[in-house]
């Protein structure tokens, strides 16, 4: 049974409204990505999963919900002054192909160790590029200036309640898909992905565990939960290019009330996780999108008595747009 709409109203950046009122200003433009199930998977872990591809959404990742619910809520003499955003690569993507269907301009705030396909992406959707360091503080920075320059709005990758939303409807169609989902396993990064996730399904089913899945290199949000306050890292250290942005004011709340666990994966884990998608699934899957499986492989979820109950398992397989190139210098160099 549905939760009362109003359980999470005004307590945070997003609820089951403003989820379904994105669900239907994305419609016509976003995909319903399929769900995915592998007896061989199930077989390695005693539990159904199920994987919710969103490597297969426009742009090759989930993200093009949320930077389509953001681009389609501007008023139009907001939209005719662009939009400005700073990210490694899907975000940037996403929201340069919403701005270009919407027919506005996209100024983008690129880290330079951006992965080269995901640049290409943003070059493919007509995004501008402008390019920073790696350091958060210095995208964030180049993007104050890009927004003083141009008079652009600013959309966030994920600490905005329109982004937030967008990727809320996740849920409302995996619990569509697979009704008896107990458990949803989401990868947690700036938090977006997982508050949308988390609010969206907790008010379709209030004992729905959500659990995340965090690089061990990245493992802000880990802290954060342990400690009760956002940690913001000296330096994350991960193949999980997708997973290395902290915490925002809008998802930590989510994240401390509503997530159940966070579950640490190491790198090594991921690699095994993204040859499984590919070998099994017949999916390539990016290391962020990987790290679901990873975590449900991973002895800290199997061997811990509280998910014992955990059957039938919901996974968002977030991406799809992996560097090969970059993966394998990895490998070679003996960094796993």
């Amino acid at each position: 049974m549905e939760a009362d709409s109003q359980t999470f109203t005004r307590k945070y950046a997003a609820d089951i409204s403003s989820i379904k009122e994105a669900q239907q200003r994305i419609k016509s433009f976003a995909h319903i990505t399929p769900v995915l199930s592998s007896e061989t998977l199930d077989s390695f872990c005693g539990r159904k999963l199920y994987f919710k591809c969103e490597c297969f959404q426009k742009g090759g990742a989930f993200k093009f919900r949320g930077a389509c619910n953001a681009i389609f809520s501007l008023e139009d003499s907001q939209a005719e002054r662009g939009v400005v955003t700073h990210s490694s690569g899907n975000h940037a993507a996403a929201l340069s192909l919403a701005a270009k269907l919407r027919g506005i301009p996209a100024y983008v705030v690129v880290p330079k160790n951006a992965p080269k396909c995901k640049v290409e992406n943003v070059k493919r959707y007509g995004g501008q590029i402008i390019w920073s360091e790696a350091a958060v503080e210095s995208r964030e920075e180049t993007a104050k200036k890009v927004l003083q320059d141009t008079g652009g709005v600013l959309v966030h990758p994920y600490n905005d309640g329109r982004i937030i939303s967008g990727q809320g409807t996740i849920s409302l169609e995996l619990l569509e898909q697979i009704p008896q989902i107990d458990t949803i396993i989401v990868p947690v990064s700036g938090g977006g992905l997982i508050s949308g996730v988390t609010l969206a399904a907790k008010s379709i089913n209030p004992s729905i565990r959500i659990l995340g899945a965090e690089p061990k290199g990245a493992d802000d949000a880990a802290q954060s939960k342990a400690i009760g306050n956002i940690v913001r890292l000296a330096e994350t250290r991960t193949i999980a290019d997708g997973l290395r942005a902290f915490l925002g004011e809008l998802t930590w709340p989510v994240v401390r009330d509503l997530v159940d666990e966070i579950i640490l994966v190491e790198d090594t884990e991921i690699i095994e996780a993204m040859r499984l998608c590919y070998e099994i699934l017949k999916v390539a899957v990016e290391p962020s999108g990987a790290i679901g499986l990873a975590a449900v492989l991973s002895s800290r979820f199997k061997n811990n008595p509280a998910w014992k109950d955990c059957k039938n398992i919901g996974i968002v397989v977030s991406g799809g747009n992996v560097d090969l190139g970059v993966l394998w210098d990895y490998l070679n160099k003996g960094l796993l």
